[in-house]
């Protein structure tokens, strides 16, 4: 149900939707939305949602109290892109190491940083 509708002004709203070929239905059941970015996700746990079709295009309506987490990639670096970035930038291997993983794995952006 969208919010601030009563009953009465919902059953307005299928029929005249109804008219126009589009079609609008709870989905019951649905316990979380994951929404994913790179590097986070939207969780949106016990969400109200709703299907609307209209001419055969299905857009979903998801409402809930959203809570941001981040996502943690491990990277396997080779050795040899460790050992490049050391010896470009002219540091240990343990700081070229630490500028991979921070960069997660772009040599060129590794390098950039260590040479600020």
């Amino acid at each position: 149900m969208i919010p601030g509708m009563n009953k009465k002004q919902m059953k307005q709203m299928e029929r005249q939707m109804k008219k126009m070929g589009m079609k609008m239905e709870e989905l019951e059941g649905v316990r979380q939305v994951i929404i994913r970015f790179d590097e986070k996700e939207l969780v949106i746990d016990n969400p109200s949602v709703s299907l609307m079709n209209v001419m055969g295009q299905e857009t979903y309506q998801v409402e809930g109290q959203a809570r941001e987490v981040e996502l943690e990639y491990e990277i396997e670096i080779p050795d040899e892109d460790i050992e490049m970035v050391a010896n470009t930038a002219g540091v240990s291997q343990d700081e070229a190491r630490v500028a991979l993983e921070e960069s997660k794995g772009d040599l060129a952006e590794a390098i950039m940083k260590l040479n600020r």
